[in-house]
């Protein structure tokens, strides 16, 4: 096959622009706007924040005071304790913080044992809600 002058340049060009395409793609090649390591770092903190949270409430409804206030409402412990695991981290935290709160209103004895009954009852029943709402 030959090539005449008059089909050499746009052979030409078309070569030439097919070998810049690889450069041209590979400089506008998206970048992300939050590095990985920072997502890695992101994703940690928050399964060891999802973590410490749980451990708060495991400890809350296995404690013996949260515990008699349970059985006085009929509910079982350890199903409330399964049911807080599967709430979103928002949920969860805000679980944890209330029942921190209320540990410590307890132990300084600002709550009689009928308050933290019915306090202990509620928190579980949200709980219960939240996961059934949720699911």
């Amino acid at each position: 096959m030959k090539i005449s002058p008059r089909n050499l340049v746009p052979t030409m060009t078309v070569a030439v622009l097919l070998g810049c395409m690889p450069a041209v793609s590979a400089q506008t090649a998206p970048t992300h706007v939050v590095p990985l390591a920072e997502l890695h770092e992101r994703s940690v903190a928050a399964t060891e924040v999802r973590q410490k949270d749980l451990q708060q409430l495991d400890g809350f409804f296995s404690s013996e005071p949260v515990s008699k206030a349970l059985r006085a409402g009929k509910l079982n412990g350890e199903h409330v304790r399964e049911a807080a695991a599967l709430l979103d981290n928002e949920e969860l935290s805000r679980l944890a913080e209330r029942s921190r709160r209320v540990q410590s209103d307890f132990s300084a004895g600002v709550l009689t044992n009928q308050e933290l009954t019915y306090i202990v009852i509620a928190l579980a029943t949200a709980v219960i809600i939240l996961v059934i709402v949720v699911h």
